[in-house]
């Protein structure tokens, strides 16, 4: 799987844990899905493009490389996706959020978007899509092929955990994206849950049921 890097870091997968753990609360949860994905961010925006401009230290005069262009969009699968942002936005402040809102036909299982708002112009930034769970890829794809609708090129997307079922589909139908996974866990149930996995991602970050 070339287009997909699996993150090793200690301190990712020793968070990674902690989110598993049926006894962590809401708040830390949504603590560590934050510093998750700030240390996953760290890694997904190594190749952010730079040019020099001219700054004044308190010695001399100099050049200094700056993040170029449009810069970055952090769009978020909702819901579960936006406890990913503040983490990938506390690396770039300067960072535009678009959203995805999906829901899934409960007799065809095939996702359909909602909602849909992206920074303008979308071709021209980095755009790093975020959800927690890649499951089944269903939604995935979806929000990637919105995004690529819309006018999205360059694309790289963000999940804590995968399953090896949703990996595969998402990128057989975009082989063109970089995928950054925190763990491949082992395999999706009959219920389309990922096992190990950490439940439900959303009521877990947000305190529903």
């Amino acid at each position: 799987m070339s287009n997909v890097i699996e993150m090793t870091h200690p301190l990712i997968q020793h968070k990674i844990t902690r989110l598993r753990d049926k006894n962590t609360g809401t708040a830390e949860f949504s603590s560590l899905v934050e510093e998750i994905a700030m240390l996953m961010g760290y890694e997904a925006l190594k190749d952010l493009p730079l040019e020099d401009i001219e700054i004044e230290t308190p010695i001399e005069t100099c050049k200094s490389p700056v993040i170029s262009g449009k810069k970055l969009a952090i769009v978020p699968i909702l819901r579960a996706g936006l406890g990913m942002v503040s983490g990938v936005q506390a690396l770039v402040p300067t960072a535009k959020i678009g959203h995805i809102g999906l829901y899934r036909d409960e007799v065809t299982h095939i996702p359909h978007e909602y909602y849909c708002k992206l920074p303008d112009p979308i071709s021209e930034r980095l755009i790093v899509v975020t959800d927690p769970m890649l499951a089944t890829g269903g939604s995935a794809i979806a929000a990637v092929d919105f995004i690529k609708q819309h006018g999205g090129k360059k694309i790289k997307f963000m999940s804590i955990i995968a399953a090896p079922e949703g990996l595969k589909k998402l990128q057989e139908a975009h082989p063109d994206i970089q995928i950054y996974v925190g763990h491949i866990d082992r395999e999706l149930n009959e219920n389309a849950y990922i096992c190990p996995g950490l439940g439900d991602a959303g009521d877990r970050i947000f305190g529903t049921k």
